[in-house]
């Protein structure tokens, strides 16, 4: 019996997908390479039905920002296997049309390719567009960052990679340095080992958004099959390599996020940084060296390592992630841990307590402090006004904590909430800076004005971006670069430690000055994962299920106000209607609320939770923390327990 004839008798029996089958079938006719061939045919052999549902169920969708998918399979194959390089990878990446592989990045690349170019040929009749390619230590990266370089330039573009491992931030400020058309980075963020994906930019060095993302996704699901093996021999004559004017010119901006560089020296600041495997070495110690921080980094984490070996998840807001750079914090009365996922644009910290412990801290509590010394900051030294102003804005998300909003609305700024997603922050910059360049007329260039004039001009003609940040650990603290920026982070932290520190105080202690004059804020996160085929159909479910019947109460606490982001008109601080999601905000009887979306780059279902208390005095602080912590947690418990029924139907 042939493998197609074992596919046809799985699908009439329930076994595989009706469009599992459709998908291997038109893989088994599409002349890919013997090993792809050998590799269905013996997982056909197998009946590993179950693995080729979730393999070829759907094709690997390129969403509005890129895709991300598992470069391995659960069940391997000896085909795919083949010789494992050094650090482990297989010779192949999986096989399906689910998995993010040679095919799917191609049919990603050609399809970027074919909107782009049209996109030019409408605006300004540019020929050649110009691709930035950017990759992390993962595994098949670099491969894939040579194979989507090799696959534009034959398409007629030009196409710029680096010489190694460069950060997800790097890449969006390379974009702008070279004026490139399009960029991406090859990378799964602090994902699990087994994936990888890519991540889409455009000319601005922005993720994509409308209507861009749009025309993409469309583009991409038009690349037919049969067009993808023209592209899988690699040929980089024609590709350029990037040298170290690109890793000087990305340094010289992000020690710009700096406001106070006079902090560093006096204190002597001790730091134990690590890039748990990933790319954040590359230019986190230098700037953190060259600032004046007295820095020691994890040697069992500092080589790039696909596998991750020292952690089960390279996520720097997981305390095991920290476990070693804590340990070595310990040991070396470090003031502070820095830690960057694989492609930095996150960073997780551990600062020292007064008992003299290492404290993790939360994205939302990261943030606070990044806000509340930033514009502290900028008030002292004149870059904006004492009392704040309508010009100046802070940019954070609908799940960021509120405690944001409210040192935003204390120091006079405008604070405004975004959509998940660093890309929407992004585009608020993007929209400064269109403001700005259209009042000031032809011969500005907004790149090249100084950072302090640019600041003073866009208050008097647009808005001035102040910072901005996402619960998920990611922060930004100017307008050179438009993402979430982990090298910048390490650095701007320092910042606060060291000013801290001057002040004879721990950094803990300046969140409590912080709760005591904006009141107690707590959030909470929520994460129920739900793998392959069945999986996404628990959380679509989960999705509808809130939409159709949302939740009336939680035990004694009541909904008072349930806001569906997909059917309602939602409009932000500067009056823009923000575009249509399955995102729910849900408010409470108690004061609290919560938030629920799927997740855009893992298969999970996320609710965020939200407290707060005021405080009266400082001696009630420790009794408020204790209650909102309790209440929350047992409501927590009610939201998971809801959201598990409503995924089994």
């Amino acid at each position: 019996m042939t493998t197609s004839d074992r596919i046809k008798l799985a699908a009439q029996s329930g076994q595989l997908m009706a469009g599992a089958a459709d998908n291997l079938t038109a893989f088994l006719g599409a002349r890919l390479p013997a090993w792809a061939h050998a590799s269905i045919a013996e997982l056909v052999a197998q009946e590993a039905w179950g693995e080729l549902n979730d393999r070829f169920y759907r094709y690997l969708e390129f969403g509005t920002g890129g895709m991300r998918g598992r470069t391995m399979g659960v069940v391997a194959t000896g085909a795919e296997t083949g010789t494992l390089s050094e650090t482990g990878s297989p010779e192949h990446a999986a096989i399906g049309s689910n998995m993010l592989n040679d095919f799917t990045l191609i049919r990603a690349v050609v399809g970027l390719a074919r909107y782009t170019k049209k996109f030019l040929a409408a605006r300004d009749g540019t020929a050649r567009p110009r691709l930035v390619i950017a990759h992390d230590v993962r595994h098949f990266s670099r491969h894939f960052c040579e194979l989507a370089a090799s696959t534009w330039t034959r398409l007629g573009g030009d196409a710029f990679i680096f010489d190694g491992p460069r950060p997800t931030p790097q890449l969006s400020y390379a974009v702008r340095w070279l004026k490139a058309h399009a960029g991406i980075v090859i990378t799964a963020s602090h994902n699990p080992p087994h994936d990888n994906g890519i991540k889409a930019y455009f000319d601005g060095g922005a993720q994509v958004i409308a209507p861009h993302d749009r025309g993409i996704v469309d583009e991409v699901n038009a690349v037919p099959l049969a067009e993808l093996g023209a592209f899988l021999e690699k040929k980089l004559t024609g590709v350029t390599t990037l040298g170290r004017d690109a890793d000087d010119a990305y340094l010289a901006v992000a020690a710009k996020a700096v406001i106070d560089p006079t902090v560093f020296r006096p204190t002597k600041l001790k730091v134990v940084f690590t890039n748990i495997h990933g790319t954040g070495a590359v230019h986190s110690l230098p700037l953190l060296i060259h600032a004046g921080c007295d820095v020691k980094p994890v040697p069992e984490q500092l080589n790039f390592d696909a596998r991750f070996p020292t952690v089960k998840s390279p996520n720097p807001e997981n305390a095991e992630a920290l476990a070693l750079a804590v340990a070595l914090a310990t040991k070396r009365k470090a003031d502070v841990v820095l830690a960057t996922d694989p492609d930095a644009d996150r960073m997780g910290v551990a600062v020292r307590n007064r008992a003299g412990a290492m404290e993790l801290l939360t994205g939302n509590q990261i943030g606070a402090l990044l806000v509340d010394y930033r514009l502290t900051k900028y008030q002292e030294l004149g870059w904006i006004p004492p009392s704040g102003g309508p010009r100046v804005a802070i940019v954070n998300t609908f799940v960021t904590t509120q405690l944001q909003d409210a040192i935003g609305r204390g120091h006079g700024v405008k604070v405004i909430k975004t959509l998940t997603g660093f890309k929407w922050i992004a585009a608020k910059i993007g929209r400064y800076e269109a403001q700005l360049t259209a009042a000031m007329g032809a011969g500005f260039d907004y790149d090249r004005t100084p950072f302090e004039e640019r600041a003073k001009l866009l208050q008097q003609h647009s808005t001035f971006y102040a910072f901005g940040c996402e619960e998920s650990y990611g922060y930004l603290p100017n307008d050179f670069l438009r993402d979430k920026d982990g090298n910048s982070a390490c650095l701007m932290f320092a910042e606060v430690c060291a000013w801290v520190k001057s002040r004879g105080l721990t950094v803990p202690e300046y969140l409590d000055e912080i709760y005591l004059r904006h009141g107690f804020y707590l959030e909470g996160v929520i994460n129920i994962y739900y793998e392959g085929a069945s999986g996404n159909a628990k959380i679509k479910r989960i999705l509808e299920t809130y939409r159709a019947h949302p939740p009336a109460a939680f035990g004694d606490v009541r909904v008072t106000r349930f806001q569906d982001f997909g059917r309602e008109k939602i409009v932000d601080a500067d009056g823009e209607t923000i575009p249509p999601q399955d995102l729910y905000l849900i408010s409470l009887s108690n004061g609290y609320s919560f938030a629920a979306r799927g997740s855009g780059t893992e298969p999970k279902m996320k609710f965020y939770l939200f407290a707060s208390e005021s405080v009266a005095a400082a001696g009630e602080l420790g009794a408020v923390k204790a209650r909102v912590k309790a209440t929350l947690d047992g409501l927590g418990q009610l939201i998971d327990a809801d959201a598990r029924r409503r995924a089994e139907g």
